[in-house]
């Protein structure tokens, strides 16, 4: 399952949060060289990535209550307190990104709960779901867009050649794997694509019903800008 949105259980964890509160709370835990004073927060329940720097502090305070030599706690100590500025910077970055979301939310959604197909095979297809409108007083637009890219199974020869030739099942599991990255990575770019084009600004009513991913002129694979179903802008446009 693939997701560029914050889950909405996440989100309210992370509203929850009084950042005053976890700036004393995280002094209180240096002071005490142990966590506990932290467990109230429920800071993982805010996701993975504050949920690993949540980690990394408690891991950075317990080396540092585990430290005897002065030069040794010296440099637990710098390590713990950078590791809860990281905690506090986190929680700080995704309350922005939920505000910013919720903002969003009221005049597009991008449906970013995307399963791969129990069968991939050359020709891959990725639907994008959304809804739109122009201002909160109008009825929503709800559509979707499906991006298409056909892989390039063909050997890269300008690798050299295994010394043997793998079996058929191990060729066929190196098949399925490099299939399902090349799914993987289309997903992401469409759905970055359809979020960033409304958050640029663009219509629902412009959006192409199937899109032709657009294929790096060199790798004859996906890049960054594959996924831009929008036109190009023209010199002097």
């Amino acid at each position: 399952m693939i997701e560029i949105n914050v889950p909405r259980e996440e989100r309210e964890a992370i509203k929850a949060v009084d950042v005053t509160r976890l700036l004393h709370l995280v002094d209180q835990c240096m002071r005490e060289e142990r966590l506990s004073a932290l467990i109230e927060l429920r800071l993982e329940d805010c996701g993975t990535y504050v949920g690993s720097k949540y980690r990394v502090y408690a891991q950075s305070l317990a080396d540092h209550a585990a430290a005897k030599a002065a030069k040794k706690r010296s440099m637990t100590d710098h390590r713990a307190r950078s590791a809860g500025s990281d905690l506090v910077a986190a929680i700080h970055e995704m309350k922005h990104r939920v505000a910013t979301e919720e903002t969003e939310d009221q005049l597009f959604q991008v449906e970013d709960c995307v399963s791969p197909p129990h069968v991939l095979d050359e020709r891959i297809n990725v639907r994008v779901g959304y809804r739109w409108r122009r201002s909160v007083d109008d009825d929503w637009t709800r559509g979707s867009i499906t991006f298409v890219h056909d892989v390039d199974m063909q050997p890269d020869f300008r690798m050299p050649p295994p010394n043997r030739k793998p079996s058929a099942a191990k060729q066929a599991e190196a098949r399925r794997e490099e299939l399902y990255r090349t799914w993987e990575h289309l997903t992401m770019l469409a759905l970055h694509a359809v979020k960033r084009y409304f958050r640029d600004g663009g219509r629902a009513d412009a959006i192409p019903r199937v899109f032709l991913a657009k294929l790096d002129s060199h790798s004859r694979g996906l890049n960054n800008f594959s996924a831009n179903f929008w036109p190009e802008p023209t010199l002097g446009g």
